[in-house]
C-alpha cells in the first residue's frame, strides 16, 4: 500500500512537473493578416510567378506547416475583422458592415478578442496595421486587450487629399494613431498618400523590433500584423518600386513577401521560432475595381487574383469568401499538411486559446470553433462543416462542405442583388465559378445545408446582436 501511494505520489507530481512546463512553453503567435488578398496571389495556391513575382516566404510557411483551402472569412473588412478578433459573427458585434457615416462604431468594450484572451494567459500582446474596429477613445486597440498599437483605421483615406471637394469639406485628415494600454492614444502623424507606400515596411520593423524585446522576456508575446497592403490604393515603397518589372502589383506582392521572411528570420534571429506560431492569411478576397473609375487619383485600382474562385470582396461568391492560409508551429503541426476542409476565421480564437491554455468566453453565443487538434494533425478532419453566408446584416445563404445555397447573390460588388424564389444550389468542386445552379436533382444539399441555418438564427432569441454604434458600456438584456 505504501509503495502505491509512493507511485501515486510520484506520478502526481510528474503531472505537475509536466503542466508547468507546458505552461512555460506556451507559444508565441504572430498573426499576419493582409487587406483585400485574394486566393490566388501567393504561390503555393499557384500565384506568385505568375503573378509577377515568387513567393518564398509564404510558400515556406504552408510547406513548414498547414495549409488550408477552404479557409473563410466575412465579405467586407469590418465584419471579418470583427469575426476574427471576437470568435462572432460580426453581425453579433454590431459590425457588419464597413462603417460609413462617422460617429461611434466599432467594438463595445463588452467584447472579448483574441488578444485579451491571450492577455488573460500571460501574453504580452501588440497591433501593428489596419484596426477597422473603432475610431474613438475607447474602441482602439489598446482597449481591446493590446499593450501597445500603431494602427490606421483603413486605408483608401489616402487619397482623399488628392480629390476635388475634400479640403472644401471640413473634414479632419486621416492619421496614424499610437497607444499603451492605460493611456489615451495620441496621433503619430498623418496618414497621406505619401505614407502610403511606406507604412508596412514600418509596421515589419515595429514587429521585428517588438520580437526582439520580448523574445528576452519570460511571457509568451502575440503580435497581429496587420498590413495595409494589398488594399488600394497601391503604391510600393521605393525600396521596391519597379524591382519586379512586371508593374505595380508584382512589386508589392514581391515587397510583402520580402517583409513576411524577415518577420519569420526575427524570430529564427531571436531564437523562439520554434515556439511560435505563424499564421498567415486575409481579411477578404481582392480588391472590387469599378468599372469606369481607373481614373482616380494618384493610382488606378489593381484587379487582385482569386484563383479558380469568382468574384471580389462584398460580393456573395467564393473570390469573396476564400482566402489563402497557411499556419506554421515547428514540431506541432505537421509539416506540408494540407486540406479542403471548411474553417472559418472565427475559429482562430478558439484554437489560439487551446494552444495558449486561455478561456473562450461562455456568457454570449460563440461561433468559433476550436480547430487545435485538426490543425496539429490528432483528428482527421475540420470541426466545422459549414458557415452562413453573410452580406451586412442580410443572410445571402449558407456552405456546407463543397456545397453553397445562396437564397440572395451579388456577382459583383457595384452590381444589384438577385432574390430567387428557389435557392440556387452550386457544386464548389464542379463549378467554382457559381454558374450553374444543380438544386435538381441535387436538392438533397440544400436539406442537408440548411439546418445549420436555423440552428444558427435560434441563437438570437437568446442572444439578440448588439445595434451598430452601441456606445460602452453596454449591458446585455439578458444579464
Amino acid at each position: 500500500m505504501n509503495s502505491l501511494k509512493s507511485w501515486i505520489a510520484s506520478f502526481c507530481a510528474s503531472l505537475a512537473f509536466a503542466s508547468g512546463v507546458w505552461a512555460q512553453e506556451k507559444p508565441n503567435v504572430v498573426f499576419i493578416f493582409l487587406d483585400n488578398f485574394g486566393w490566388g496571389e501567393p504561390g503555393f495556391n499557384g500565384g506568385g510567378i505568375i503573378r509577377g513575382a515568387p513567393t518564398p516566404a509564404m510558400d515556406a510557411l504552408a510547406a513548414e506547416g498547414l495549409r488550408l483551402t477552404n479557409f473563410n472569412v466575412e465579405s467586407q473588412c469590418t465584419p471579418s475583422r470583427a469575426a476574427t478578433m471576437t470568435g462572432r459573427y460580426g453581425v453579433r458585434s454590431g459590425n457588419h458592415t464597413v462603417p460609413l457615416g462617422g460617429g461611434v462604431y466599432g467594438l463595445t468594450q463588452w467584447e472579448v478578442t483574441m488578444a485579451e484572451m491571450l492577455k488573460d494567459a500571460g501574453y504580452s500582446t501588440a497591433m501593428y496595421g489596419k484596426w477597422h474596429l473603432g475610431w474613438s477613445e475607447g474602441r482602439y486597440p489598446s482597449n481591446q486587450g493590446f499593450d501597445e498599437f500603431y494602427a490606421v483605421e483603413t486605408t483608401d483615406v489616402t487619397v482623399w487629399r488628392q480629390l476635388a471637394g475634400f479640403a472644401e469639406a471640413g473634414m479632419e485628415n486621416p492619421v496614424v494613431m499610437q497607444g499603451k494600454a492605460g493611456e489615451p492614444a495620441t496621433v503619430a502623424r498623418d496618414y497621406d498618400i505619401d505614407y502610403r507606400g511606406l507604412i508596412d515596411g514600418d509596421l515589419t520593423e515595429m514587429a521585428i523590433d517588438y520580437i526582439g524585446r520580448k523574445s528576452n522576456e519570460d511571457d509568451p508575446f502575440f503580435i497581429y500584423l496587420a498590413y495595409t497592403n494589398t488594399h488600394y490604393p497601391n503604391i510600393p515603397h521605393p525600396d521596391f518600386d519597379g524591382v519586379t518589372g512586371n508593374g505595380v502589383w508584382a512589386d508589392i506582392l514581391h515587397q510583402t513577401d520580402t517583409y513576411i521572411g524577415r518577420v519569420v528570420q526575427a524570430l529564427e534571429d531571436a531564437g523562439v521560432a520554434e515556439n511560435t506560431v505563424v499564421i498567415f492569411t486575409a481579411d477578404n478576397g481582392p480588391e472590387a475595381v469599378p468599372v469606369g473609375n481607373a481614373n482616380v487619383s494618384p493610382t488606378p485600382p489593381v484587379q487582385g487574383s482569386a484563383g479558380p474562385w469568382r468574384g471580389t470582396l462584398f460580393t456573395s461568391l467564393e473570390g469573396s469568401l476564400r482566402v489563402p492560409f497557411a499556419i506554421k508551429w515547428p514540431g506541432r503541426i505537421p509539416a506540408g499538411s494540407v486540406s479542403n476542409d471548411v474553417v472559418h476565421s472565427m475559429d482562430l480564437f478558439p484554437t489560439l486559446a487551446a494552444f495558449a491554455g486561455g478561456e473562450v468566453p461562455t456568457d454570449r453565443a460563440f461561433d468559433g470553433i476550436d480547430q487545435s487538434a485538426f490543425f496539429v494533425g490528432d483528428q482527421p478532419n475540420s470541426g466545422r462543416e459549414g458557415v452562413i453566408v453573410y452580406m451586412g446584416e442580410q443572410i445571402f445563404g449558407v456552405k456546407w462542405k463543397d456545397w453553397k445555397v445562396l437564397f440572395k447573390e451579388n456577382t459583383t460588388a457595384f452590381s444589384p442583388t438577385e432574390t430567387f424564389d428557389t435557392p440556387r444550389v452550386y457544386n464548389l468542386l464542379n463549378d467554382p465559378h457559381e454558374r450553374e445552379s444543380v438544386l435538381f436533382p441535387h436538392t438533397w444539399a440544400a436539406e442537408k445545408a440548411l439546418p445549420q441555418l436555423q440552428e444558427h438564427l435560434a441563437t438570437f432569441v437568446t442572444y439578440p446582436p448588439i445595434p451598430p454604434g452601441t456606445p460602452d458600456p453596454y449591458i446585455p438584456p439578458n444579464q
